[in-house]
């Protein structure tokens, strides 16, 4: 059995969680969508603290974070495929 290294919650999230501690740039990271249990490889980009979050698509400056099927911000920076999303790149809507 394999240890994931990111998980994803539902089909539509575009960001996963880190469940790993020191992953480092260049991983080929295992992905769970705990949803119905798929999972995906995708690498990472930057060093990503557990409990940050990754991009899972190209995701552009004004869109929206995605996370449990839910809307839980605005990205305010551009994020890459496999990138570090945290505060530097993503705010929330409530103020």
């Amino acid at each position: 059995m394999t240890v994931p290294h990111l998980l994803v919650h539902e089909k539509k999230d575009n960001v996963g969680v880190v469940v790993v501690e020191n992953l480092k740039a260049g991983t080929k990271m295992l992905c769970v969508v705990t949803h119905d249990n798929s999972s995906f490889e995708l690498e990472v980009h930057d060093d990503v603290p557990i409990g940050h979050k990754v991009a899972l698509c190209d995701i552009g400056s004004g869109e929206t974070a995605i996370k449990y099927g839910e809307d839980i911000g605005k990205f305010v920076a551009d994020a890459k495929k496999g990138g570090h999303v945290h505060v530097h790149n993503l705010k929330t809507k409530r103020w």
